[in-house]
């Protein structure tokens, strides 16, 4: 067997699901799904790649779901939802600032009479400024603390208050939850509690059998990747099958916990890295 490296090809290792091109199969029929963080974020590209929170909504409504999406961008919610609606899916739009705490018990309550009852939360929102541990102030601190951890923590609290029995909970860490090679202390923690978090909530869903999982996506090629990598250029050189991933790989991972294909998978962290954590690189030759 010749294991000689191979001619750099990322697209040897791309199928229609890594870019979003595969029909629905009904995996989320009749199910009801809040997105936090469904929007994306605008960066000075002519054809930005799709988010995180823009592909989990437009899947899961192609799949079958009807979908409340937030955003703290009311002009980014409702791409959102214009996109999912031309292609024939349900979809309402809705603004929050989800560091405002007093905002989301009410707005879960919103969603649920919308759908018509909830059985689905996904918590892409999150933040990073981006600071080393010498320049991290208390304010950015909290800042980034309260959106990427308290307000996963009450918006599963008020969910678990409404959502119908066996309904699923998925929270959108980062690999960065296990290492510390981006010098950014506030998310690397923030994301490494999360997953902790998703183990708690899934003890407290069990009575109603309400499952918590955690998606710890790598280096992914989405429009808050692409801003990461103007900051640090040489941060992508060498991920694995030579290409970051896609927002659609993780809103397939993101599918599959939601959906009761993974009706016995519970409180547990899906990495999605290529293999990056594990040491599986590809380094141009």
């Amino acid at each position: 067997m010749n294991l000689a490296p191979q001619e750099l090809d990322p697209s040897r290792q791309m199928h229609p699901e890594t870019l979003g091109q595969v029909p629905g199969r009904g995996r989320l029929q009749g199910r009801r799904v809040l997105v936090i963080g469904a929007g994306q974020r605008s960066i000075p590209e002519e054809n930005p790649p799709i988010g995180n929170g823009r592909a989990i909504s437009v899947l899961f409504a192609r799949e079958g779901a009807s979908v409340v999406c937030v955003d703290i961008n009311a002009e980014a919610a409702q791409h959102t939802v214009e996109q999912i609606r031309r292609e024939g899916g349900t979809a309402h739009a809705e603004v929050a600032d989800v560091s405002d705490v007093s905002a989301i018990a009410p707005l879960v309550q919103r969603a649920a009479q919308q759908l018509g009852g909830l059985d689905g939360l996904v918590l892409n929102v999150g933040i990073s400024h981006g600071l080393p541990l010498a320049k991290i102030t208390p304010e950015t601190w909290d800042k980034e603390y309260a959106v990427n951890l308290r307000s996963h923590m009450f918006f599963s609290q008020a969910a678990l208050e409404l959502m119908d029995d066996g309904g699923a909970i998925v929270l959108m860490s980062s690999l960065a939850s296990l290492r510390n090679a981006s010098r950014n202390p506030a998310y690397e923690s923030s994301k490494a509690a999360q997953v902790s978090l998703a183990r708690a909530i899934a003890v407290a869903g069990e009575p109603k059998g309400i499952r918590c999982n955690a998606v710890l996506p790598g280096l992914m090629d989405t429009p808050m990747g692409r801003d990461a990598s103007r900051r640090r250029p040489n941060r992508a050189l060498a991920v694995p099958f030579g290409r970051q991933g896609t927002g659609w790989e993780v809103a397939y991972a993101t599918l599959y916990l939601i959906s009761h294909e993974s009706s016995y998978v519970n409180g547990h962290g899906l990495l999605l890295d290529g293999g990056l954590s594990i040491g599986v690189v590809r380094t141009p030759g």
